[in-house]
């Protein structure tokens, strides 16, 4: 399908002309037909309006050509010079046309418009010929097409003046989006009015730096990967050359070999978890249930609790009500116990109440810089170390609808989890 080049300002350049032809027809087809009866009203207020002034002396009076008068009274009929030159009929006879205190009549084929105006003493008559009328139509049309065109003209001009500040615009916000991976691009638009362009530009914006961060953030994640993989992979390999030849011990490093191995597989298969959860993300029919949550705290407390025998977990489970699975819950547990297990000093609690979980370990705090950025996984954590298990917990979290958040304790660090109120807008994971 061919399309078309037709710029915005060719657009508005059409849609101009077309208001006004249609206006234009308006004006003149169907104005003079809605307006016929102010076109006579215009004619007898001309007619009305000299009669008040106009005595018998009618030469010398400042009436128009147009216009003929008659002047009666109980002594004299006079008229206006200009009478037999406008009006056919004799003074004499003129009263018989005239029925009413204004009006028109039919003479000889053409006709007449006329005002009245009566006294005890005297009896004033102003007639105009049908071209009287056809004059002051035409000036009423003039008149009503000149203010058109004044008007037309100026709401044109501020149009066109508006739509090129704003063609202007959109062709900055366009070359900024041609160059939004540019970042020797100037980005800088600034905009003085406060208007949808200017909250579009300012997205605009927003989404080039998260676009930047993210790509940052996926090169940083990209070589921690890289590295975590790496390390266990150059383990695994300097000890089997050891054992070809022949300078380790061949059980002791099959063990070794296995530990890596097991490394390698949970890294992989917290990238392949991750990967499962964006696929359930899209996913909008997913429908959970109402689970036993001290069920899968006491699974993946029964996992952890041998790691370290220094450290003691205790838990304190009300019934408050949980949706989702349980395996995502499980995933979810087992992910901070496993962050826990690590830094704890002695102690870790879990506590479910009024449905809140809160997950307590009394290790150091953490570092308020890394708060934020503790659950990306496209950045270190704490102690510089790289991890995907946190970043699981909060993806998996926000699937379920539920928030988490981290506290300092006077001693030691509790992670707190609850449902996301339906009130608060839910941000779009980036991760």
């Amino acid at each position: 399908m061919k399309y078309i080049e037709n710029k915005l300002g060719h657009q508005l350049l059409l849609i101009l002309v077309i208001t006004f032809d249609i206006i234009l027809i308006t004006v003149v087809f169907f104005v003079p037909r809605l307006l016929g009866d102010a076109y006579e009203s215009g004619v007898y207020n001309s007619l009305k309006a000299p009669l008040e002034m106009i005595n018998q002396n009618l030469e010398g009076s400042n009436i128009s050509r147009e216009i003929a008068y008659l002047y009666i009274n109980n002594e004299l009929t006079i008229t206006s010079n200009n009478y037999s030159k406008i009006i056919g009929i004799d003074k004499s006879h003129l009263i018989d046309y005239l029925d009413s205190p204004y009006g028109s009549f039919e003479y000889d084929g053409n006709t007449y418009y006329y005002y009245t105006s009566k006294t005890d003493d005297e009896f004033k008559v102003a007639v105009a010929s049908e071209k009287y009328f056809s004059k002051v139509k035409n000036n009423f049309m003039i008149s009503v097409i000149t203010i058109f065109l004044i008007s037309f003209a100026i709401i044109s001009i501020i149009i066109f003046v508006w739509s090129s500040i704003v063609v202007r615009k959109i062709a900055k916000l366009k070359l900024k989006i041609d160059n939004i991976d540019n970042d020797n691009y100037n980005h800088n638009i600034n905009f003085k009015t406060d208007d949808e362009i200017k909250s579009l530009a300012t997205s605009i914006e927003d989404m080039r730096l998260s676009l930047k961060e993210q790509d940052e953030y996926k090169n940083n994640m990209y070589q921690n990967i890289s590295h975590d993989f790496k390390t266990p992979l150059t383990v695994i390999k300097s000890y089997v050359e050891a054992v070809e030849d022949g300078v380790e011990d061949k059980d002791k490093a099959l063990e070794v070999i296995k530990e890596q191995t097991n490394k390698l597989e949970k890294k992989v298969y917290s990238l392949l978890y991750l990967n499962k959860l964006e696929y359930l993300k899209e996913k909008s029919n997913n429908v959970y249930e109402v689970i036993d949550i001290s069920l899968v705290i006491n699974a993946s407390v029964q996992k952890f609790k041998h790691q370290r025998e220094d450290v003691k977990i205790s838990t304190s489970v009300d019934n408050s009500k949980f949706t989702g699975t349980f395996d995502l819950w499980e995933t979810i547990i087992d992910n901070i116990l496993n962050n826990f297990i690590r830094y704890a000093d002695k102690e870790i609690k879990i506590t479910v109440k009024n449905s809140k979980m809160i997950l307590y370990n009394d290790g150091p705090n953490i570092d308020e810089d890394l708060k934020d950025d503790i659950f990306n996984p496209f950045k270190k954590g704490i102690k510089g170390q790289f991890g995907l298990g946190l970043s699981i917990v909060k993806k998996t979290l926000t699937l379920l609808n539920y928030d988490i958040s981290i506290i300092n304790n006077k001693k030691g660090v509790s992670f707190e989890i609850k449902k996301r109120n339906k009130n608060n807008k839910i941000k779009k994971d980036s991760n």
